[in-house]
């Protein structure tokens, strides 16, 4: 294969261009930390459910929900993903009560 997807970057040759290089450096650092942030949260919320500690679980998910709204917020995800794990996350911890 001579055109691998990984190919070379071009160097940008005008200005707005290059300026447009550095920005994206630095918003594709900001947005992958989120990223991780928002995948940290719903892995402890998963944990705590897979442990049954249903207080512990809740405790998560209050900490969880600002962390995902923030997320759909800044267009990192779409709001609908951000509502379907939230309400999938809930109904989990409401089914270990039963």
């Amino acid at each position: 294969m001579a055109s691998s997807s990984k190919a070379k970057k071009k160097t940008v040759r005008l200005a707005s261009g290059r300026k447009r290089a550095r920005q994206d450096v630095k918003l594709n650092a900001a947005n992958s930390a989120l990223r991780s942030k928002f995948r940290t949260v719903i892995k402890n919320v998963q944990k705590a459910i897979v442990t049954g500690d249903k207080a512990k679980a809740a405790d998560l998910f209050k900490i969880a929900q600002p962390v995902i709204d923030s997320v759909a917020d800044k267009g990192i995800f779409h709001k609908n993903k951000a509502a379907r794990h939230k309400s999938r996350l809930s109904a989990k911890i409401k089914a270990l009560a039963a």
